[in-house]
């Protein structure tokens, strides 16, 4: 009896988990297929795109969304979606500069690797070398191997920095050598480990100042950018921007100004997706900027053990993350994510196809995700590493459908069990869980729940829920005894 009581038991976890998982991804918009389009039929696959993004935008209540996309080594389409800010009822358009936060670091990178062409620099020396008005603060580790070439590629020992500090255009903030004093500091030995570094790029950007005599945006706009046909791209905010850049929404949907860093070489560029894609456009072939050796050295691995990243691609060049298709091309990407804004783009150099993706909420991983994986059935790749991000939402839906299965079968004991065991085990471990969402809640940033923002909410829910069952389950007993006794 016991083992057929036990199958029952499964058979219920299984259909429940199953009905709750079909119910959550249907909720979420997960049950989209990809359409099969013709790779040569641009207006087709632009019809869908759209189609597609529309749905994902309301789902994940993203408000503007700026798209370009590159087939053949040219500019076939670009078009924005959406709102530059909800309650003026401004419009999102093509010309509208967006910051493309750590989508600069790749843009960075030009700028050092132009002075490495024009033999100003060497990627392999000490940084100190090169600095004059800034002294590396001493360290347990040799700063002396802080060199230029781990800086770019992310494995000079530096830490991420300062990310959520963010200061309105217009009023007083520290210099790029103050909040440099306060964050380089070396938290391990350089060159043995990828640690993604913001200070490191900042570095870079007071390297360029230091090389050159030149500030960083001005080096920035006149060698790199409007030789690559950048017009809309900037380094510095401007209040004459026009149109202007769009409000950011964090995950909670509260309107974030637009702001600015101290910094710029990590996450200060405002462009347009257009202007990113030109950028695309200048690695696929001859540009008036780099040449094709120091194309190929960025796009070369110079760490495979990338840490999390290490979910979505295969390795760090310098300036760019790099994959392998499973088609065999190589893919270069960057991503940026700032407060209340998400990018990224996505190049196979050698068939000469991209995709730029700039969206102003904080909510857009999951969005970035599909497109990309709408554009790499299109292309003819069979998937991206981000696609993998859409594998994490179901496996949250699946968790949270799990948990939702569970909490039913616990209280169905409570009708169909005379004794329930662990009483107070139960009791204490959802008192925690308790603690445990209380304390979620509470945190204005966490990752999970950047990645994930709907799904993450399902799997806080079902937790509750869950929480919920055990502690009722626990309590019930003594509320039977306890009128019991009152009945008496």
């Amino acid at each position: 009896m016991r083992g057929i009581t036990g199958c029952k038991k499964w058979l219920w976890f299984v259909t429940l988990s199953l009905l709750f998982f079909l119910l959550i991804t249907a909720g979420t918009g997960g049950l989209q297929w990809t359409r099969r389009i013709p790779s040569d039929d641009v207006d087709g696959f632009v019809r869908h795109l759209e189609e597609r993004l529309l749905f994902l935008m309301e789902k994940h209540q993203i408000p503007g969304v700026s798209l370009a996309l590159v087939q053949d080594g040219q500019i076939v389409w670009a078009d924005a979606f959406g709102y530059a800010d909800l309650e003026s009822g401004r419009v999102l358009t093509v010309d509208t500069p967006m910051r493309v936060q750590s989508i600069s670091k790749s843009v960075t990178a030009w700028g050092v690797l132009s002075l490495y062409e024009q033999r100003l620099i060497d990627l392999d020396a000490p940084m100190a070398r090169y600095l004059k008005d800034f002294s590396l603060p001493p360290s347990d580790f040799p700063v002396e191997e802080i060199t230029i070439r781990r800086l770019l590629s992310h494995t000079a020992g530096l830490p991420l920095g300062d990310v959520f500090t963010i200061y309105s255009p217009t009023e007083e903030m520290p210099t790029l050598q103050e909040k440099l004093t306060q964050e380089v500091v070396l938290v391990r030995q350089p060159g043995t480990a990828f640690s993604y570094s913001n200070t490191g790029y900042n570095l870079l950007e007071l390297l360029i100042e230091e090389v050159t005599g030149r500030d960083f945006a001005e080096y920035m706009e006149t060698e790199i950018l409007r030789p690559l046909g950048m017009e809309s791209s900037s380094f510095t905010w401007s209040a004459a921007m026009t149109p202007a850049p769009p409000t950011g929404y964090a995950l909670n949907g509260r309107p974030i100004p637009t702001y600015v860093y101290p910094e710029r070489g990590s996450g200060g560029l405002f462009a347009t997706a257009e202007d990113i894609a030109r950028f695309l456009l200048a690695s696929m072939g001859e540009n008036p900027v780099l040449g094709k050796g120091s194309i190929d050295l960025m796009y070369t691995p110079m760490s495979d053990k990338i840490g999390i990243y290490g979910l979505v691609f295969d390795a760090y060049g310098l300036g760019h993350y790099l994959e392998i298709l499973p088609n065999g091309a190589l893919s270069i990407s960057h991503g940026g994510q700032g407060t209340g804004i998400m990018t990224h783009f996505q190049a196979v150099p050698e068939t000469g196809d991209g995709f730029v993706i700039l969206t102003n909420s904080q909510r857009s991983w999951p969005l970035i995700a599909s497109l990309l994986r709408e554009w790499a059935r299109w292309r003819g790749f069979p998937s991206v590493g981000m696609e993998r991000i859409l594998w994490g939402c179901w496996g949250l839906a699946g968790v949270a459908a799990m948990i939702l299965a569970q909490s039913v079968i616990l209280l169905g004991q409570l009708f169909t069990s005379k004794e329930i065991r662990f009483r107070w085990l139960r009791a204490l471990a959802a008192l925690s869980l308790f603690v445990l969402l209380l304390w979620s809640a509470d945190q204005e940033y966490i990752f999970l729940r950047s990645v994930f923002p709907i799904h993450s909410v399902w799997l806080w829910s079902a937790t509750l829920v869950f929480a919920t069952a055990l502690l009722v389950s626990a309590l019930m007993p003594l509320v039977k005894r306890v009128r019991s006794r009152m009945q008496v």
